[in-house]
């Protein structure tokens, strides 16, 4: 069974015929070709997956495709805007805040997020708002500084 879509990705307008059971990951990875939507666990529980809704991170792996229809949806090559990398981006380069960069997308997309509600957090607040990613190369020191120095950097 089909159903046609309408999601704005990235501030592009798209309508395209899937699958009802088509998540979300995959209907960016593989109708949009935006493959910066990592997919880890499959279960929700490791972040790779992670894009916004509306501005709000979810697990675009436990999402179907439908449920999206008349959203608007950002992945991480939305961030970088006019060529230049988004502050996070730019930090995470600066502070060697990735490894194999597996999970790197879906942390973007959640500190993105937690810094639109948090401009200036505490560093204890960032380790609470990672605890819901998981990454297995970096002891996440790294990412700590990396979204402390982005937030010091996007404050007015």
């Amino acid at each position: 069974m089909t159903r046609v879509i309408r999601v704005r990705v990235n501030d592009q307008a798209h309508e395209r015929q899937v699958e009802v059971r088509r998540t979300l990951a995959d209907f960016l990875r593989e109708d949009l070709d935006l493959t910066g939507t990592h997919l880890g666990c499959e279960h929700g529980v490791c972040g790779a997956c992670t894009v916004l809704l509306e501005g709000e991170p979810v697990r675009a792996c436990l999402l179907l495709a439908v449920q999206a229809d008349g959203a608007r949806v950002t992945t991480v090559e939305g961030l970088a805007a006019g060529g230049r990398l988004h502050p996070l981006q730019e930090a995470f380069r600066a502070h060697h805040a990735l490894q194999c960069g597996y999970c790197t997308p879906g942390i973007l997309l959640t500190a993105a997020a937690f810094l639109a509600e948090h401009p200036r957090p505490a560093r204890e607040q960032i380790r609470e708002m990672l605890a819901g990613t998981l990454c297995r190369c970096t002891g996440y020191q790294f990412i700590v500084d990396a979204v402390a120095a982005a937030a010091q950097a996007m404050s007015p």
